[in-house]
């Protein structure tokens, strides 16, 4: 059941058009992430959902609430929102303890004393800060600092959760730390997500569904799973994961890639009347076998732990073979013959 709706929701900044008549629901204890490149949208509707803009056209509402609407000339200011927020700044204040960093949101909302008390030591407690209670944030850590502006979202009871890169600005292991706390957290207190990011392993990590964005325009909303297996369009298997791309040329009869020797899988059908196309593959969809869809010569050969990562020249173009470190493997320099597991095959390249 939906909890969180955006119907036709756009944003217009000047001649740019940076949120285009968006529609989105999102279900009551759901993390949502929205994924795309700078520029494309994301933030923008985390800002409209917060309250921090307003709309150019459509709706926002959570629950039964109505929380913006331009057309009916209603808007809902972000302090009564009552949303979690966590931003990519920790915007903690280091002249106030960790306790009331935490507390602060509660005195705002002139909370009873005994109630503040109690949900400032659950919040810190469900974020493994009770230690630090009386410390300075100053003290802590990259990942205690994100932990203070956790608790202090936790701490107001959200229904929702709104986090802009939170763990951008943290290391790669504190990252992954987090991505697993905020999970847990999310999972114990049932409240929704929406997570904004431009790190793929964040959101496939963390999500139960994903929005990719492109110019202010959704592209897909579906399952992790799904995004990466079965990609609306180029754009979006181009932005997930590692791609390759071959020009291609042919007719009804016989297909290459460009400046190559004929290739041995074909496009579907309907799509040969185009005369040039892209195939796409992923560098771990990739076989080397004695005879396969092409032929080419490797350029180059890195070791990356348990992958070794392999450029291969075909025809006039480069593509990325990634195969496991326990498989056998052409050096630099040799001849091979390349098998696509599963090739996608699409009209043009996207624009950037």
């Amino acid at each position: 059941m939906s909890y969180v709706r955006l119907k036709d929701v756009t944003k217009i900044f000047g001649s740019v058009k940076a949120v285009d008549r968006l529609n989105l629901e999102i279900g009551k204890g759901e993390c949502f992430s929205m994924l795309g490149p700078s520029g494309c949208g994301k933030t923008t509707t985390l800002r409209m959902v917060a309250g921090f803009e307003d709309l150019d056209d459509g709706e926002i509402h959570v629950g039964d609430r109505l929380l913006s609407s331009r057309r009916k000339g209603y808007y809902l200011p972000p302090e009564k929102r009552d949303f979690g927020m966590v931003f990519q700044a920790f915007a903690v204040w280091p002249h106030l303890s960790v306790y009331e960093n935490v507390a602060f949101p509660l005195r705002i909302r002139k909370v009873p004393q005994a109630e503040l008390e109690k949900r400032v030591k659950d919040a810190l407690a469900a974020t493994n800060l009770l230690e630090a209670a009386n410390k300075s944030p100053d003290s802590l850590s990259g990942g205690g600092k994100q932990r203070v502006a956790l608790a202090r979202a936790l701490a107001i009871n959200p229904d929702v959760m709104l986090l802009d890169e939170p763990l951008s600005s943290l290391d790669p292991h504190l990252r992954e730390e987090m991505r697993f706390e905020i999970k847990d957290l999310q999972r114990k207190y049932g409240f929704s997500i929406i997570y904004v990011t431009h790190d793929q392993a964040e959101a496939m990590a963390l999500s139960d569904r994903i929005l990719v964005m492109r110019k202010g325009v959704a592209q897909q909303i579906d399952t992790p799973m799904n995004i990466y297996r079965k990609p609306a369009n180029q754009f979006v298997f181009s932005f997930i994961g590692l791609s390759n791309f071959l020009d291609t040329e042919g007719d009804a009869a016989a297909w290459r890639v460009r400046g190559a020797d004929a290739l041995a899988t074909l496009p579907p059908e309907e799509m040969r009347r185009h005369g040039k196309l892209s195939l796409a593959s992923r560098p771990l969809e990739i076989d080397f076998v004695e005879k396969g869809d092409v032929s080419g010569v490797v350029t180059r050969k890195s070791f990356l732990g348990d992958i070794i990562d392999l450029q291969v020249k075909v025809g006039d173009q480069n593509i990325r073979v990634q195969k496991s470190r326990h498989d056998r493997t052409p050096e630099v320099g040799e001849n091979c013959d390349l098998k696509f597991l599963r090739p996608f095959w699409y009209e043009t390249l996207a624009e950037d």
